[in-house]
């Protein structure tokens, strides 16, 4: 009987928990046995936290927000945290260690649900250890550039575009002007999205470098047509000319490269109260994007990427990542997977379109 493992790495998205129920069922179906590893690696380095995953036992959880495997940022075996008996921490790599456990339990591929740097971690067990690896795209970004759409990033918008919905109300009430800061570290997917969707008067993204003193005029504008409010959606990773990186204050999440990375719509709101006069306010989504039940297209999307993600193991394509390609599902190879970010293309036709109705991204288009 064959045995496979899944885990779940990086930041939760909605639908985590679609694509362990669709590889349980798939895989129970072929007479396999399946197992789940607790906050992405954990489980082989000790297998007490490894989960024997059943259909009874994943029956109910396709519609759940988040993932029952749980999942880490901070949990790359090949630099990994370790409390030593002094209490200090050293960095340590444990991969040959999860190398002999998988052996050891006779796993005979490794299924692994992550973003970029989840899959760039399972990239590397495959080329440098042999692991027989599977990836499935996963990042509430939309931003692997191998695949078209990764399941998340629906829901992500749609909660966005929800709260977007509610400020305009507010913001009219009181003639104010609100800043959203939403997740985008590299690319300003659901800032677009959800910034057009949601009626936003100035969009910015980290793709287009802002002149504040535009997104300021575009304010003052709307007085000029009698409208006395605006609604401003900013990425998390936007910034404005000649800022070199992100800010950050607070409410930060800690990015890959160990930076604290959020704090722009604060900023940007302060100098907007500044130059404009008007009553403004910032509040940062954060990661409310990130829970709640999947949508429709995300829940329907990872189901399908759950059982791809089995054929492939059937067919023994590893070191290859499942991806959306309408209408189907291809194998591209992990190294291709991870190469770039997909970023925001300035002339496509969504930010055309956005230009076309009125919307401001801080720049002289």
């Amino acid at each position: 009987m064959k045995k496979i493992v899944i885990s779940t790495g990086g930041g939760d998205a909605p639908g985590l928990n679609a694509v362990i129920y669709a590889v349980t069922k798939s895989a129970y179906q072929r007479g396999w046995e399946i197992y789940g590893s607790k906050s992405g690696y954990r489980g082989l380095l000790d297998p007490d936290e490894l989960i024997r995953l059943t259909p009874e036992k994943v029956e109910d959880i396709m519609p759940l927000g988040g993932t029952i495997l749980g999942s880490t940022n901070k949990g790359n075996p090949f630099a990994m945290p370790v409390e030593n008996l002094a209490g200090e921490i050293q960095t340590l790599d444990l991969s040959d260690r999860i190398m002999r456990n998988f052996r050891r339990l006779g796993f005979f591929c490794h299924i692994a649900v992550g973003g970029d740097g989840s899959l760039e971690i399972a990239h590397r067990f495959a080329q440098e250890k042999g692991m027989p690896v599977i990836g499935v795209p996963k990042t509430i970004d939309n931003d692997l550039e191998a695949t078209q759409r990764t399941f998340g990033f629906d829901t992500a918008v749609s909660t966005a575009t929800e709260a977007l919905d509610k400020l305009h109300s507010t913001a009219k009430s009181h003639d104010r002007v609100m800043v959203v800061e939403v997740m985008g570290r590299d690319s300003g997917w659901i800032a677009l999205n959800a910034g057009i969707s949601g009626g936003a008067d100035v969009i910015l993204i980290p793709e287009i470098p802002f002149d504040i003193e535009l997104v300021c005029q575009k304010i003052n504008d709307n007085e000029l047509r009698d409208k006395h409010y605006a609604i401003v959606v900013v990425a998390e990773g936007a910034k404005a000319r000649g800022m070199k990186k992100a800010v950050c204050k607070k409410n930060c999440e800690l990015g890959r490269d160990g930076e604290l990375l959020g704090g722009i719509g604060e900023w940007v709101a302060e100098h907007i109260r500044k130059l404009t006069g008007k009553d403004t306010r910032s509040l940062t989504l954060g990661h409310l994007q990130r829970g709640g039940s999947p949508t429709t297209f995300d829940r329907l999307l990872a189901l399908r990427f759950g059982g791809a993600a089995v054929r492939m193991a059937e067919l023994e394509l590893f070191d290859h990542m499942v991806a959306l390609k309408t209408p189907d599902m291809a194998a591209v190879p992990l190294a291709e997977a991870v190469k770039g970010r997909k970023k925001v293309e300035v002339n496509s036709d969504k930010l055309l379109t956005a230009r076309e109705i009125g919307i401001c991204f801080g720049d002289n288009n």
